[in-house]
């Protein structure tokens, strides 16, 4: 029987890297491009999964950013055969309506003079490339914050998981808010999730996320209780709330249900312990 292929653009990031590992134990047959690899008129890749992307360090990089998230697509999608592509943009498109129900529907409100929104606008218009020129192959995959564990190089969550796992601190002072609130969904529910969209999605959007904002005082409560630590916050503002983001598209559609980021996190302190 012929293995499925799949070709992973940004295969060598965070998300690209694990979905490889994944799509190749389950027998998929992956190619990983090159970051400068060009893409020949009649070349099969097969499933694209598009997680090229700048996060961190856009604001500093606008031009890489607009390469990565439109540029290269947009090449991608007017010279390469595919069976279908997932495109990787980000539930950040929500943030401008704070206190809103984020659905895939919701209409964007962006703003080209906000320097944060280059972010936003150009993961807009790779959306917009993808479902206008896709010839209804391609779709969306919009994230919350990804998480997988301690061991992650990035991120507010697996760093604060890593103190804590590390140091097994009695106290720990973090530099945010107990306001601020985030919704995260775990890494392996992002794979289970990426594959479904790719090999049976029907719809052009899917927000992949837990579907729960938590906040910090809430995450820092749950943290403490199954460590002992006690995790005090080094600042006190109050940020507008966040949009909720809406899964029930996804839930509907595959019967997806992601593990909660409370449950999930105090898990990982427990099991590594044990270890």
């Amino acid at each position: 029987m012929a293995r499925i292929k799949a070709t992973i653009i940004g295969g060598q990031g965070f998300i690209g890297r694990h979905l490889t590992a994944r799509l190749l134990a389950t027998g998929w047959d992956c190619h990983v491009p090159e970051q400068q690899a060009t893409y020949a008129r009649q070349e099969d890749m097969g499933h694209v999964f598009y997680c090229a992307g700048l996060t961190a360090d856009y604001i500093r990089r606008p031009f890489d950013t607009v390469e990565a998230h439109v540029s290269l697509l947009s090449r991608i999608l007017q010279t390469s055969h595919f069976q279908s592509l997932v495109y990787l943009s980000s539930t950040r498109l929500y943030d401008s309506q704070p206190g809103s129900v984020g659905t895939e529907e919701l209409p964007l409100s962006l703003n080209p003079t906000n320097p944060r929104h280059i972010y936003d606008l150009s993961k807009a218009l790779g959306e917009s490339l993808c479902l206008v020129t896709g010839q209804k192959r391609a779709r969306v995959a919009r994230l919350s914050c990804v998480y997988n564990d301690h061991t992650d190089t990035d991120g507010f969550l697996p760093e604060l998981l890593r103190q804590i796992i590390t140091n097994r601190p009695s106290l720990l002072e973090v530099n945010s808010s107990p306001a601020f609130a985030r919704d995260y969904v775990h890494l392996e529910d992002v794979l289970d999730a990426l594959i479904l969209i790719s090999t049976q999605g029907k719809e052009d959007i899917y927000n992949v996320a837990s579907g729960e904002t938590i906040r910090n005082e809430t995450l820092f409560a749950a943290l403490s209780k199954v460590s002992g630590c006690r995790i005090v916050p080094l600042h006190n503002e109050v940020p507008l709330p966040p949009s909720r983001v809406s899964i029930e598209k996804i839930q509907n559609e595959f019967d997806w249900h992601p593990v909660s980021v409370l449950e999930k996190t105090t898990a990982i302190i427990e099991e590594t312990w044990k270890c």
